[in-house]
């Protein structure tokens, strides 16, 4: 009991005394999330959207592949990408291994299956429903995606959430690529991973209280957009 009294403690002075190492991690983890987020969903709804309306060969095999690569091993994705940017890689000449960049590459690859796989279901639903609609009506493919996407935007919502995270809780594949360097690729769940190994419990545990919070605080956010959005549709 008294580790959890001083991991809310410790996570209470930290947040109040705006800790100077404290803020640099959470926003190195914002960063780097917020960014392999972005990236992951301008590649994986468009991805998704094709998927979902377009009939090709080899259309089943891809999406079993993309619904296969939501289970990833986040530590095996991290070695796949320290392979390819470390020195001797292919990528070596970019010399980004250890690096916030070499972590963002690793959580847009263990983030883009998410969004491509779940999109997929979600817009190849609304496909069905309104394909003979728009044939009737000679509806342009364009246009019938940005009707998807509309129709379907508190789902997508979730979805990009769901991305976040998996980005923000993410620890097996940054610590690999990244290295966990203090001031340079540290983030709050490669120092909770540190902290727990050198025994400073409470530590550990404020920053895994404050993750929750971080967490809470997004999916408020979204709530309250989801709510707001119906709230004018109503209206």
């Amino acid at each position: 009991m008294s580790v959890f009294l001083d991991a809310f403690s410790t996570a209470f002075k930290l947040i109040v005394s705006l800790d100077t190492s404290l803020l640099e991690i959470v926003w190195l983890s914002i960063k780097v999330s917020i960014s392999s987020l972005i990236i992951a969903s301008v590649f994986g709804f468009p991805i998704g959207a094709l998927l979902a309306i377009k009939s090709f060969r080899g259309r089943a095999l891809i999406i079993a592949i993309f619904n296969s690569m939501m289970g990833m091993p986040p530590v095996v994705v991290g070695l796949v990408v320290y392979l390819i940017v470390s020195r001797s890689g292919p990528l070596g000449w970019l010399e980004i291994l250890y690096t916030p960049y070499a972590m963002i590459i690793a959580q847009v690859i263990l983030i883009l299956p998410i969004i491509v796989a779940l999109s997929t279901q979600i817009l190849e639903e609304l496909h069905k429903e309104y394909e003979k609609i728009f044939k009737i009506f000679s509806v342009p493919p364009k246009t019938a995606v940005f009707t998807y996407i509309f129709d379907s935007k508190d789902a997508l919502l979730t979805i990009f959430l769901a991305g976040f995270g998996r980005a923000i809780s993410e620890v097996g594949a940054v610590i690999i690529v990244g290295g966990n360097i203090d001031h340079v690729t540290r983030v709050m769940t490669t120092t909770i991973a540190l902290e727990t190994s050198k025994g400073d419990l409470s530590l550990a545990l404020a920053l895994g209280i404050i993750l929750l919070g971080l967490s809470l605080i997004v999916n408020l956010v979204a709530t309250k957009i989801k709510s707001t959005a119906k709230g004018g549709v109503n209206g």
